[in-house]
């Protein structure tokens, strides 16, 4: 009976002692994540430098390599040559514009006093043509000679010819001034034209230009280096990717919780995050900044078939990662906060 008692004590030691060792269970599981970047070559070519090796922080703007720029910039010399020699035929079609006008302004100066003679011609075929009516008065009252009926008749006749002769010249030169017009017109279109050729040649140029500046890649965000794809002497594809960063000094955990745990979780709140590392386990502390507005399945890595069959909600929870504890993929553990 003794014996008998004696084990029992032993056995709810054993117990006791399990139960105090045993761990909290953590309110839900996670992995790291972080955002990538992937830079990619704008322009194709050789790649003359690559300054990116995998583990290197990066900052934004700094230069990680070049791709070599020959080629575009012989183009762009072509293309400058090609809008020089349109800007100079805008010139030189500017300077025929304004020739044409001018010869059109005289003409039409010499068309309007021609206009003005005719109408002084006018007044005086008016005077001869009374005078001519009074000598034919004058003769059938014998008050005037026969010679001076002819001279008046003379000058009337004169000047009914030179009004023609007016009109037929007024008319020439109507049409000289439309032709010269027209010309104008025609020589406008191709000052148009050229003008429209130096803008495209600028727009070509200043393509170029860009995909020269583009030859010369950037850091776009800063990170850490976590992979290169290429090695400096390779020849590149446009959008060929070059190596891959990523923020490492904040990086996001994803976990998964349940329903009931919904009430603990909002924006802003803060929870811990327990990662191994070595023989110990470290704890992080972050803040929740995202939660999933729609229910999932369980994904498959998380936990067990039973568990996957239930519906889940995912969250994000921002966590500092200055010492590097962290790394893509890590499996961590979470404690909600109360």
């Amino acid at each position: 009976m003794h014996r008998w008692a004696s084990s029992i004590a032993l056995w709810a030691f054993a117990v006791l002692a399990v139960a105090c060792n045993r761990q909290p269970q953590p309110d839900a599981y996670g992995n790291v994540e972080a955002t990538e970047v992937v830079v990619s070559s704008e322009i194709g070519g050789q790649l003359t430098a690559f300054m990116v090796d995998e583990g290197q922080m990066l900052t934004v703007g700094q230069m990680a390599a070049t791709v070599d720029p020959t080629q575009l910039t012989l183009q762009r010399s072509q293309l400058v040559a090609q809008r020089d020699a349109a800007a100079s035929r805008v010139g030189e079609v500017d300077r025929q514009v304004a020739v044409l006008s001018a010869q059109r302004d005289a003409l039409q100066a010499q068309h309007d006093a021609a206009i003005a003679q005719r109408s002084a011609l006018q007044s005086q075929l008016e005077i001869a043509r009374r005078n001519h009516e009074r000598m034919q008065r004058l003769i059938s009252q014998q008050a005037a000679t026969a010679q001076q009926v002819d001279q008046a008749e003379r000058d009337y006749r004169v000047l009914q010819d030179q009004i023609k002769a007016q009109d037929d010249q007024i008319e020439a030169q109507a049409r000289q001034v439309t032709a010269q017009t027209a010309q104008i017109a025609a020589t406008e279109q191709q000052q148009r034209t050229a003008k429209t050729q130096v803008s495209a040649a600028q727009a070509q140029v200043a393509q170029v230009e860009d995909r020269v500046r583009r030859s010369t890649i950037v850091n776009p965000s800063a990170g850490t280096v976590l992979a290169t794809y290429v090695k400096p002497g390779e020849i590149v594809q446009a959008g060929q990717p070059l190596y891959k960063v990523a923020d490492m000094s904040s990086v996001d955990v994803r976990a998964y919780v349940t329903e009931p745990q919904l009430a603990a979780v909002k924006v802003g709140h803060a929870a811990r995050v327990n990662v191994d590392s070595g023989d110990s386990r470290q704890t992080l502390t972050g803040t929740i900044s995202w939660v999933a507005s729609q229910a999932e399945f369980t994904p498959t890595p998380i936990q067990t078939r039973d568990e996957r069959a239930d519906l889940v909600y995912a969250i994000k929870i921002r966590v500092p990662n200055q010492n590097g504890l962290l790394k893509i993929g890590m499996p961590v553990d979470i404690e909600l906060a109360p």
